[in-house]
């Protein structure tokens, strides 16, 4: 059995938050929880580690996610960055359907269920 090599990487703040993104997606993806914070060498070696890959970059849309967004943006300059609706704030409390849409948005395969 051939291992799969996943190419797709989303960047998000929460457990909750990578839950909810697991269950939307319909393809292999990495998703990275940084519970909010990273450290500079955690940084870099997280970098160095995404540095062939498709990289997405989903947090909230709240101060604490834009410092994450711009620490993120540094490192990664190539990164993608996805965005919720402001009114939602939060990636675990933005609703299926719109999480769908921003995702499906940057090309990333979403179970069709969620589209509406």
């Amino acid at each position: 059995m051939a291992l799969i090599e996943i190419e797709k990487v989303i960047i998000v703040e929460g457990k909750s938050d990578k839950k909810k993104v697991e269950k939307i997606i319909n393809e292999p993806a990495e998703i990275i929880c940084t519970n909010g914070t990273l450290s500079l060498s955690k940084l870099d070696e997280l970098a160095e580690s995404l540095f062939f890959k498709d990289v997405y970059i989903l947090v909230d849309a709240d101060e604490a996610g834009e410092k994450l967004r711009k620490q993120i943006k540094r490192e990664l300059p190539e990164a993608n960055h996805l965005y919720i609706d402001k009114m939602y704030r939060q990636v675990a409390s933005a609703p299926e359907q719109h999480i769908a849409a921003v995702l499906l948005r940057a090309n990333i395969d979403v179970h069709a269920r969620y589209l509406s």
